[in-house]
């Protein structure tokens, strides 16, 4: 019963988290080509971007990763804030936060990199290693970042933080002030995370997106190392084993779009299957409770692999499953 109307309660809310998404996207794109073109940033879209997100976040965040898992990206600084915003949400929801730091938080997350804007967008896609010149000025963003934000009246000392520390590194290895482990605020620490996090998930220039379960293990391997070790397993927490999102094998061969976490059985999310076990697309993609499969049904489908993103030429974002 409890799990029925944990599904209802997901079922309820894709409406209104397509609705902040899509909102949040717009908003994003205009506040980024706003401060590219000298305007100062509109605190008001900021809040009208970020507010809706963390309302629908908190009814239930796998309705939010859902519906982002299924749009198309769009150039990478756009779907960077808006994934780094839901991000920060969801994982200050993880921690216990009050709604109004959540909104901070998802501020921070979306404004982080804003001072990319002033910088040479061919430098940002240079596929091959930069010069000491260029990364000297690559990394004045940060410092760009922290002027926007303060000319546009965000003096709120969570964002500022965020800004300022999420290139910071636990070993004292980043920059711009080699801020060692509990230098970096605790929101600096989450933000260089999903920072990263987002980066590796994201198809770049340079290399082909990381499945979400892959980059959770890279960020663990470097624990207490680039990031603070406590601060990489609460995020593989709120996140869990197969995010939301996730293409994954399961033991009948079928292949499978994680679609939802069961929290009390992190093993085994809501699915919905996509292909056969002879790897034929399905004409009814099929939605599965691994969690609450009945004895009739043979042998429990369990996840056995994690697949890497577009495995057998699957792009989710062009099935139409939400």
């Amino acid at each position: 019963a409890e799990q029925r109307g944990f599904l209802q309660l997901l079922d309820e809310e894709l409406p209104h988290a397509r609705e902040a998404h899509t909102q949040a996207s717009t908003l994003a794109a205009k506040i980024l080509n706003d401060v590219r073109a000298g305007q100062r940033l509109s605190v008001e879209d900021v809040r009208n971007a970020v507010v809706p997100v963390v309302k629908s976040v908190l009814r239930n965040a796998d309705a939010y990763f859902w519906v982002t898992s299924l749009r198309k990206r769009d150039a990478y600084e756009y779907s960077h804030a808006i994934h780094c915003s839901l991000l920060a949400a969801a994982f200050g929801r993880h921690m216990g936060f009050t709604e109004d730091v959540l909104v901070n938080l998802a501020t921070g997350g979306l404004l982080m990199d804003v001072g990319k804007t002033e910088i040479d967008e061919t430098l940002l896609a240079k596929p091959e290693a930069l010069t000491e010149a260029e990364t000297g000025q690559v990394r004045k963003h940060v410092e760009n970042s922290l002027r926007i934000i303060e000319e546009a009246g965000i003096h709120h000392a969570d964002v500022r933080e965020m800004v300022l520390t999420h290139h910071e590194r636990h070993d004292g290895s980043g920059y711009p002030d080699r801020l060692m482990r509990n230098q970096i605020p605790l929101f600096g620490r989450m933000a260089g995370l999903i920072d990263s996090y987002d980066a590796m998930t994201s198809t770049r220039v340079f290399r082909k997106a990381a499945s979400a379960h892959h980059a959770l293990q890279q960020l663990y391997r470097h624990g207490d190392q680039l990031f603070q070790r406590e601060v990489v397993e609460q995020l593989m927490q709120c996140l869990s084993v197969y995010p939301t999102g996730s293409l994954v094998e399961l033991n009948s061969g079928e292949v499978a779009i994680v679609m939802a976490q069961n929290h009390a059985r992190r093993l085994r999310p809501r699915v919905m299957l996509l292909m056969t076990a002879d790897k034929v697309l399905r004409e009814n993609f099929i939605e599965c409770d691994l969690m609450s499969q009945g004895e009739d049904q043979g042998e429990p489908r369990e996840v056995v692999a994690t697949l890497e993103p577009g495995a057998y030429g699957l792009d989710p974002t062009e099935l139409y499953l939400g």
